[in-house]
């Protein structure tokens, strides 16, 4: 499994801006494929993309990473063995050198690293599911679709990022696909009657303005009803508050409504919420710093909720650590171009599972057609994924792996 050559070239993510693809061709002429997405809201402790700057693509152009690609990337993995994926990942980051992938850019290395993996099951004659995961990788994730948008993924007054159904109760993957997608349906129906928005923000969710957060939540239970699903029985709901953007000193306060919450009472807010609503997670609820305020809540909520930490852990094992210490949430999300690598990303998985934490794998906002991370969510035994409303071709790629993955296992 040498490598023989790689090469970069740009593409264009769901937002219509640039990225880049890596091909990497193996010595028996197998190839793989991998892209780089990319987040609107993103933690700061993330691996950093290179971007060029300049006036081209109002400075988000990726020539910078793509000559990195195609200059010292190739030159160092050429003649190494593609099934040494760890070996691969590392000689990545020691080309960089920066902790946060700053000098050759996160973008270059995931895409790098997802075309290596793509090339090695290639080669094996194996799914990239079964390569990466073993044969125990057999556990096909449970869908979270995100189906209102708000915060920095949509123009409304929604402070509140992602309001997500969960097919709970789902008995297969093809039956939680059919509940989200019936009770999607139901909500952009009941929206547009009551002359409500139903044009999508960047993950395929609607993005109508009401008069609060809640009324997201009160649409959802009764699309639910409408489809015909019990609320909290066959589908639950689930929130992604992306709290870090509401951080504003010792305080919280939420940008478009301009609430102010102390951390205390952004708690007994969450609370409330879900003593009203059939709630089973919520991601981010507090800012990428406040491991003791994750504490709190999970310690307040945990039992009954998954706590899920985004940008408090980055994928990054070294700050999940952290938190598992402190019994800071009890789940943990997993992008693997939050930390710039594979092999990295598969060791935050592993911490996880010691840990006792819950798995949620999760797309970008700016998302490619690679369905990578689908086969990444069988390949650790992911309880979820995010991946956006079942609409969109960049989502459905991936919703659409995971149906083709289900049949093969059977």
């Amino acid at each position: 499994m040498k490598i023989r050559t790689l090469r970069a070239r740009q593409i264009f993510d769901s937002r219509g801006l640039p990225t880049l693809e890596v091909a990497v061709r193996l010595a028996d002429g197998s190839v793989g494929v991998g892209s780089a997405p990319s987040g609107a809201s993103t933690g700061s402790h993330e691996a950093k993309e290179l971007r060029d700057g300049g006036s081209a693509y109002g400075g988000k152009g990726v020539s910078r990473a793509i000559e990195g690609v195609n200059g010292p990337i190739r030159e160092a993995l050429t003649g190494m063995d593609a099934a040494d994926q760890c070996g691969i990942d590392e000689r990545l980051a020691e080309l960089d050198g920066a902790p946060d992938k700053s000098k050759l850019g996160g973008n270059a290395l995931i895409a790098t690293s997802w075309a290596v993996a793509d090339a090695a099951a290639s080669s094996a004659g194996m799914p990239l599911y079964r390569w990466l995961g073993g044969v125990s990788a057999r556990q096909l994730p449970c869908p979270m679709f995100n189906v209102i948008n708000g915060g920095r993924h949509a123009d409304n007054n929604l402070d509140v990022q992602e309001f997500m159904f969960v097919p709970a109760g789902a008995d297969s993957f093809h039956e939680a696909m059919r509940m989200g997608a019936e009770c999607y349906h139901a909500l952009r129906k009941l929206l547009r009657e009551a002359g409500l928005s139903t044009a999508v923000g960047d993950e395929g969710g609607f993005a109508p303005s009401l008069g609060r957060d809640e009324e997201a939540l009160e649409w959802m239970l009764r699309a639910v009803e409408a489809a015909g699903w019990k609320p909290g029985e066959d589908v639950c709901l689930a929130l992604d508050c992306a709290a870090a953007e509401w951080a504003d000193g010792e305080h919280y306060r939420q940008p478009k409504s301009g609430a102010r919450f102390r951390r205390a009472e952004l708690i007994e807010y969450y609370d409330a919420l879900s003593r009203r609503f059939p709630l089973c997670s919520i991601e981010d609820p507090l800012g990428e710093e406040d491991f003791e305020g994750f504490r709190e809540i999970t310690e307040a909520l945990g039992g009954e909720l998954m706590i899920v930490g985004d940008d408090l852990f980055t994928t990054d094992a070294e700050r999940l650590f952290r938190g598992a210490a402190l019994g800071a949430a009890n789940a943990v999300l997993v992008k693997p171009n939050q930390i710039g690598t594979v092999s990295e990303a598969l060791e935050t998985v592993q911490l996880a599972r010691k840990s006792g934490y819950a798995v949620v794998v999760s797309h970008r906002s700016g998302e490619t057609l690679s369905p990578a991370i689908a086969d990444l969510a069988v390949a650790v035994g992911a309880e979820y994924i995010k991946a956006g409303a079942p609409a969109r071709g960049e989502r459905l790629a991936k919703y659409n792996r995971l149906l083709e993955i289900e049949e093969e296992l059977r």
